[in-house]
């Protein structure tokens, strides 16, 4: 499976040269204008060449997005209005979206104080979409149906590219203007389209994770039909000045470094998730998805079933990490999130998770969710550690231990 996995990363790859050599890139587009930015030709280039690599109409790669969820949060706000209807068709969202639609911690501004109505369909019981119900939901107004591509914090299924596009299908048949909105969080380059190829009408996500290459240091994008795209960069800017603003900070030549590596950090994350289900898989674990499995995004979850095995996971895999490796990870609570977490990754990007990373809610029944990995060496050695100190507290039994 490794050696199908690495044979992907060149189609990715032409993807991404073919895309900077038609926007003609060249070392003039690594600076950037101060002030108010207008007419950076470096960002411009940017966005041009991220909306080729992920076909789409157009894209606005920005620094001044935060995180994925700033990105996703700033598509919300530009395209709903009040009294328009959310529909999420992938159950619950991500926990750091529940603030922004409104589901907790009411009085920060959320979609549902500004008038914002939010619907969601549960998955099946096989972590599939519940078309039937998709279908009768359709059945009165929606302005925007929300796809979360990766499994986030559930024990599911990512959502194939494929699946995307039939659902954007069956979406558009009954409602042409409905906006089909996907995370695309940990997604990018995992398969051979992205959901703006099949139909998808904007998708949005995080710089620093997959597209980022362990390069980007900061920032998210937003990419689809032009219309909204512009809509969005109106909530991160202001209407009016929508994606015309804002400037690069200089770091054009990152970004596009970042986007050049990201096809063989992918693959390689990739691999890696193969071979955490395959030992874990062996040692008795639930895993999710199974080695070997068609995936959609780089998250690989494992039912370790108690706080103990998590904490002891994390302690190992941050031991075993390039960038603070004496930390003691530890649960604490983090903004936009309902329960504790244990997280464990030095990066070199603050919060990236590219380089072989893991954390974990701490709730029943105790999965942990394991992403990103440079290279496969990384993994195996951090993997080795943790096992070690798995079988020195009695909670597995290695077979060359008996």
């Amino acid at each position: 499976m490794a050696a199908a996995r690495t044979e992907l990363v060149q189609a990715r790859l032409e993807r991404v040269l073919s895309s900077m050599a038609s926007e003609r890139v060249g070392t003039q587009h690594f600076a950037s204008l101060t002030g108010y930015g207008h007419g950076d030709q470096g960002r411009e280039v940017v966005d041009r060449v991220f909306a080729r690599v992920l076909g789409a109409e157009a894209a606005a790669v920005r620094m001044q997005f935060v995180s994925g969820t700033h990105a996703i949060a700033a598509a919300l706000f530009g395209v709903l209005r009040p009294g328009d209807r959310l529909l999420s068709i992938t159950g619950s969202p991500y926990d750091t979206l529940e603030e922004v639609i409104g589901l907790r911690d009411p009085g920060q501004g959320s979609l549902a104080e500004f008038g914002v109505s939010y619907d969601e369909i549960e998955l099946t019981a096989d972590g599939s979409v519940d078309v039937d119900a998709v279908q009768r939901a359709l059945e009165r107004p929606c302005r925007m149906v929300l796809i979360q591509r990766s499994c986030g914090y559930s024990w599911r299924p990512s959502i194939a590219v494929a699946e995307i596009g039939r659902l954007s299908a069956l979406i558009h048949a009954r409602q042409p203007e409905c906006v089909v909105f996907v995370d695309n969080c940990y997604g990018e380059l995992v398969q051979e389209q992205e959901p703006t190829q099949v139909g998808a009408d904007l998708i949005a996500g995080s710089l620093i994770k997959n597209l980022g290459g362990t390069i980007a240091p900061t920032g998210g994008y937003v990419a689809g039909r032009a219309a909204l795209v512009e809509q969005a960069c109106c909530r991160l800017t202001a209407p009016g000045i929508g994606r015309e603003g804002g400037t690069g900070f200089d770091l054009q030549r990152l970004v596009l470094q970042g986007l050049f590596l990201a096809p063989q950090m992918v693959a390689e994350a990739l691999i890696g998730a193969d071979l955490v289900a395959g030992v874990f898989q062996r040692l008795g674990f639930a895993v999710n998805p199974e080695p070997g499995a068609n995936r959609s995004d780089l998250i690989q979850a494992v039912r370790l079933g108690s706080p103990e095995s998590l904490k002891l996971v994390c302690r190992a895999f941050q031991a075993c990490s390039p960038v603070g490796a004496y930390l003691d990870p530890v649960p604490a609570s983090m903004p936009g999130y309902a329960s504790d977490l244990v997280m464990a990754g030095g990066t070199f990007i603050d919060g990236s998770t590219s380089e072989f990373s893991a954390d974990a809610p701490l709730r029943e029944p105790f999965n942990l969710y394991v992403q990103g990995g440079t290279h496969r060496a990384h993994v195996q050695l951090a993997l080795t550690r943790a096992l070690s100190v798995l079988d020195a507290a009695g909670l597995i039994d290695l077979p060359q231990t008996g």
